[in-house]
């Protein structure tokens, strides 16, 4: 089964539906890196032709092909020339452990609790929504994530299988502002996450937290299904913040600037070390 077949349709519709008629070489950038970098798009998968991804996103042809282009200097597209050609995504690298911590020390332990405050409010809302929503069916995608996450052996691919069940389970909702937002929210803290999900009895915690929330929202036990979603997020976060406050006093980094590609890396972005 590939990846694409993988992605539940409300996730895939998210990624492609328009972007805002505002800064729009930027948002479609943006929009398709995080994709990318969180493996909502397959590593080689190919992009829908220049036309119908255009059309998809509601932006013209030019538009689209600069923000393939800043994709590409990214090293999150490559294109291929000629018969079987097209754009094709590549996914990017994990940064080491040493840039990810020098990353964490960006974030003072306020900004991470606001952090995980936003992040648990938006995943108990998807999930609550997902539980009065969506049918058994629906919850296929959620389930092989699940195996997913029970397999994965390294650090770096545990967070992206994390950060994919939140954003699918934001799908669930039948939200796709809610799916954005998921999207948005792991791109600020997907990376880090390899920082605590090295851990394989942790890796094991959240496999059972995600088991719970699966079956509180096919039981359509929202409340629960609400609950158990925060406290999963929050516990994450709460893990992160004691790995930064562990960190020797002189620890610090330069904050990430929001909304912009061109600033300190990304998660999973293939940069310098400059």
């Amino acid at each position: 089964m590939t990846v694409k077949q993988h992605m539940g349709d409300g996730v895939r519709r998210a990624v492609f539906t328009p972007v805002d008629n505002r800064a729009r070489v930027e948002t479609v950038v943006r929009r398709l890196g995080d994709a990318i970098e969180l493996g909502l798009l397959a590593d080689g998968e190919q992009l829908p032709g220049e036309m119908e991804l255009a059309g998809q996103l509601g932006v013209s042809t030019v538009t689209l092909r600069e923000a393939l282009m800043a994709l590409r200097q990214q090293g999150l597209v490559t294109t291929r020339r000629g018969r079987g050609g097209g754009s094709f995504v590549s996914l990017p690298e994990v940064p080491g452990e040493e840039r990810l911590l020098a990353r964490l020390a960006g974030w003072s332990t306020e900004e991470l609790r606001d952090l995980g405050d936003h992040w648990a409010a938006v995943t108990g809302a998807a999930a609550r929504l997902a539980a009065q929503r969506t049918e058994p069916a629906d919850l296929q995608p959620l389930r092989r994530t699940l195996d997913e996450l029970a397999s994965a052996e390294d650090a770096a691919a545990r967070s992206r299988v994390y950060g994919r069940f939140h954003v699918e389970l934001a799908a669930a909702a039948q939200s796709a502002r809610l799916t954005r937002e998921q999207v948005a929210l792991q791109t600020d803290v997907g990376a880090l996450l390899c920082l605590v999900l090295g851990d394989d009895e942790y890796r094991e915690e959240v496999a059972d937290r995600h088991r719970s929330v699966i079956s509180a929202v096919q039981d359509g036990a929202h409340e629960s299904a609400r609950a158990l979603a925060e406290r999963c997020v929050q516990d994450s976060t709460a893990r992160l913040i004691a790995l930064r406050l562990a960190m020797p006093r002189t620890a610090s980094g330069p904050r990430p600037l929001e909304g912009t590609h061109e600033q300190e890396p990304r998660p999973g972005r293939r940069h310098g070390d400059a």
